[in-house]
């Protein structure tokens, strides 16, 4: 017999699908900077193609502080976290079905 979901039960699916959405690796986020980065300067013009360098750097400046700015986690972090969500399920389904044959045995006894 399941257990209807409670509260904690939406909150820890709810931090599951957060995790998921925001685990981004930093090889990946720097690789993604410079493919920008670059595709940024080729879209300079002509004219200010001598100060490509330049601009290559101050785009790559900016694009990773603004990434700084965003929440979030490492691919490690993300699998610690997901680890610690896996077991706090477990434990939760435990709980449930132990409230539940707990509940059945004290309806049991009522009739």
């Amino acid at each position: 017999m399941g257990v209807a979901p409670t509260k904690l039960t939406r909150s820890i699916n709810f931090a599951a699908g957060v995790l998921q959405r925001t685990a981004v690796s930093k090889r990946m986020a720097n690789d993604s900077i410079e493919n920008l980065a670059r595709k940024l300067v080729d879209a300079v013009p002509e004219g200010l193609k001598s100060v490509r360098e330049d601009l290559e750097k101050n785009f790559r400046s900016v694009l990773s502080a603004g990434l700084g700015k965003l929440d979030l986690v490492s691919r490690e972090e993300f699998e610690v976290q997901q680890a610690v969500l896996l077991r706090t399920r477990e434990k939760l389904d435990e709980l449930g079905e132990r409230l539940a044959a707990l509940q059945s045995a004290s309806d049991a006894g009522d009739d």
